[in-house]
Order: structure tokens, then C-alpha cells, then sequence
């Protein structure tokens, strides 16, 4: 594929940072090469002399000598290289991707900066981009400021719907309108609704990218987080043609504070994505990194995985808690599907067009903060009668209560919808 045509022109004239170029050649080099190019600071002056750290298991990490010395040094732009190596051997064996040899991975300060910089690249002054119609705003705030044009494709209970996609996608070719270089998806565990795309509906999804030529962005950060029996095949293993660009995030399944994730796409996507980096924050921190690649060497693939299970029970008790308190609490008031995976409860709230003063002004009064369902849509503005409530982190008495405090919130909004249509 040629994948200047996806590329904005901002983004064809990055040029590679001289000083990051010769920290990748400095990592890279023979062992007795003496490298006095760059500007890195002595190791033998930072304060630190050992880090450890305890996992869950009772077993000991720890980093120090030559480990400790790395982790608090720069490294190349793309990543630490045992730690891109490790990843690359994961993603083969996660999703077996055709064309492995053309694609490559870039670490990034979790999956919102490696979606950031994707966008970016791709998205220039007004170019469309497809969506569904509720969707992470993560991908708003990247976007607005180029003034992109959001064609938002409906959902149904499995997510965007393949024969409206391509109805859609149809008339605008027949009218001349621009086409979208690209296609926004969280397939696993969506964020807000809690979906799982059925793997028939992405190969759907995927032949028409291929008929109409965009790609996909597959944001995947709930991907080991999911609450069925067999494991979904992602987008990245369906991808014959180089179209996925794949993010992964560690924020869900190790820590959101260890700021780390990455992006696997074809080799030219990922050096577009590694300019831009190197000229905003030259590299993901590395004592993450480093961590995060001593624990991927302690657990394996295998230990990884088990972990994972253990974080699906772990979340899977706790939805189904909040789903039973919903029912308990929001009978005869809201609709709600039980999620597939994620954090989150999607909420549709009967007779009430939109929810977003109820939970903005009366619901911070009232002391219960939940997502009113605008923000998940391509303009706040817009009504939506939905909220999202997260089932993460609050303990069970804090749910309980916050959905008694939510049915509360909408019968006083009903009440007051009612004596207002009264007095008109």
C-alpha cells in the first residue's frame, strides 16, 4: 500500500531528530564503540541506587547495577529494545498477524498518546473520519482543533452496523463528497457501551475498509479485559492488507500511572508515529518500561495471560454487582444492556431526553458523579438520554449508594419535566 496518501502534510514534513537518531545508533552499536555524541548524564550521579518492587505473588523485582543505570537513562524513541522485542514476540503470539515482517511497534506514554499521534498524522484541516455513533472522546479532543468532520456510523447491540457503513459510504462516493482516510473502532469491551463486536461483523467492518480504503484505528485497551469464554480475534489478525493500526495499554490490566502502551502498525505508519514523538517527549518513560519488561520476563506470556483471568473474574463479580444493584435501584426508569467487557454500565434513562444537566448540576449537588452520555457523542450539544456509570473502582457500598442517588436524580428530573409541562 501507499501510505502517503494517509499521511498529512504536517506530518510528511517531520524530519528525523539528529540527536535521537544517534541514541538509537548508540543502543545498537558494538559494545566497544565510545560514544561521546550525546547529551545523556552520568549515571554515577543519580541518586538512586536500587528499586524494588513486590508484586501480588510475594516475589521481588528489582533493578539495580547496569538494570537501574537503564531504566533511568534515555533510550531510543521507538522504546527500550529488550522491551520492543518482548513486545513484538507477545503481539505474534496474541494475534498471529498476517504480514508480521512489514509491521513494527513504537512505545508510547499509554494508548491516549499513541491515538493522539496516530490522528494526528492522518487527520489534517477538515479531512473526515468514521465513528460510531457514541465513542470515546478521547478521540474529539485530538480532533477538534483540525475541525475534522465526524460521519458517525449507527450501533446496534453488536456495534456499528456493516450495511449502514457501507450505505453510507456509497452515497457520499455518488455525491463527491471526501472520503474518510480512516475508521475510529473500540471493538473489545467498548468504552462507553460495554460491546463486543462479534468476529463476523468485523470481518464485515474490515472488507470494507478494504473496498472503500481507510484504515482502522483499533483501539483495544480492553482486549484481555473481556467477560466471554473464547478470546476475540482483534482486528490486527484480520488485517491482510496493512490497513490496522493497532494500540495497546497497560493502563487497564498493570497500572494507568505507569503512563505506557504501544502501537503496532506497518513499519512506514510506526516511523511516522516515532518522528512525532521525538519531537514532544523524545520517549516513553523508561523506568516504566524497564519495569514493565522485568515483569514480562518473570511472568511470561503465559503468566500474563493468568493474570489477565484473574483481573476478568475480578471485574466480572463487580459488574455483575452493579448490574444486580441497577436493577434493584433503576427498575422502571432506565434500559441497560450487561456488558461484555470494560469498566462501564451504559444507561438510557426513560423519558428524559438528555441527562446532561441532571448529571452536571444535580448530580454533583446531590454527590454522585457518573458520565453524561453527550460526551461520548461527536457534539456535546446534542441530547442523549444515557449515562455511564463505572463499576472499577467503587467499592459495593459505594454503588449501592450512588445508584440509589441516581434514581433519586431522576425522579426529581422527571418531577420537574412534568410540573413544567404542566405549566405550558
Amino acid at each position: 500500500m501507499n501510505y502517503s496518501n494517509f499521511i498529512t502534510d504536517v506530518a510528511k514534513r517531520r524530519r528525523p531528530a539528529t540527536m535521537r537518531e544517534l541514541t538509537k545508533k548508540a543502543y545498537s552499536a558494538p559494545k566497544d564503540t565510545i560514544s561521546l555524541a550525546e547529551g545523556m548524564p552520568n549515571e554515577e550521579v543519580f541518586p538512586f541506587t536500587k528499586i524494588s518492587v513486590k508484586l501480588y505473588d510475594g516475589s521481588d523485582l528489582t533493578l539495580d547495577d547496569k538494570e537501574l543505570a537503564a531504566a533511568l537513562q534515555y533510550v531510543p524513541t521507538q522504546g527500550y529494545p529488550p522491551l520492543l522485542q518482548t513486545l513484538r514476540e507477545f503481539q505474534r503470539r496474541a494475534h498471529a498477524p498476517p504480514l508480521w515482517e512489514s509491521r513494527d511497534i513504537v512505545v508510547v506514554s499509554g494508548s491516549q498518546d499513541g491515538l493522539s499521534k496516530t490522528l494526528e498524522a492522518i487527520i489534517g484541516t477538515g479531512d473526515p473520519i468514521l465513528v460510531p455513533d457514541v465513542f470515546y472522546p478521547g478521540v474529539e479532543v485530538v480532533v477538534a482543533p483540525h475541525k475534522a468532520e465526524f460521519i458517525t456510523i449507527p450501533q446496534d447491540d453488536d456495534g456499528p452496523i456493516p450495511e449502514v457503513l457501507r450505505e453510507i459510504l456509497r452515497n457520499r462516493q455518488f455525491s463527491g463528497g471526501k472520503m474518510p482516510k480512516v475508521m475510529y473502532i473500540n471493538a473489545t469491551g467498548t468504552n462507553p457501551t460495554g460491546i463486543i463486536i462479534p468476529l463476523e461483523r468485523r470481518k464485515a467492518i474490515y472488507r470494507i475498509a478494504c473496498e472503500y480504503n481507510f484504515l482502522i484505528i483499533d483501539d483495544d485497551p480492553y482486549h484481555f479485559m473481556h467477560f466471554e469464554r473464547e478470546e476475540p480475534k482483534s482486528f490486527l489478525s484480520l488485517d491482510t492488507e496493512g490497513r490496522v493500526i493497532r494500540l495497546d495499554s497497560f493502563s487497564k490490566v498493570i497500572s494507568s500511572g505507569i503512563r505506557l502502551g504501544f502501537v503496532t502498525a506497518t513499519a512506514p505508519l510506526i516511523a511516522t508515529v516515532e518522528l512525532h514523538l521525538q519531537s514532544s517527549h523524545l520517549h516513553a518513560p523508561t523506568l516504566s518500561q524497564v519495569l514493565m519488561y522485568k515483569l514480562l520476563e518473570i511472568w511470561g506470556f503465559n503468566g500474563f495471560m493468568k493474570h489477565c483471568m484473574h483481573l476478568r473474574r475480578y471485574y466480572k463479580e463487580r459488574r455483575d454487582i452493579m448490574s444486580a444493584l441497577a436493577h434493584k435501584h433503576l427498575n422502571g426508569l432506565v434500559d441497560f444492556n450487561i456488558p461484555k467487557g470494560g469498566f462501564f454500565l451504559w444507561i438510557n434513562v426513560r423519558e428524559i431526553e438528555n441527562t446532561w444537566k441532571m448529571i452536571m448540576q444535580r448530580g454533583v449537588r446531590e454527590g454522585v458523579l457518573l458520565a453524561p452520555g453527550a460526551a461520548f457523542m461527536k457534539d456535546s450539544t446534542i441530547p442523549c438520554n444515557a449515562v455511564r456509570a463505572s463499576f472499577a473502582k467503587a467499592s459495593n457500598k459505594e454503588m449501592d449508594l450512588a445508584l440509589q442517588r441516581l434514581a433519586q436524580l431522576i425522579r426529581a428530573e422527571l418531577a420537574e419535566n412534568y410540573i413544567e409541562n404542566v405549566d405550558t
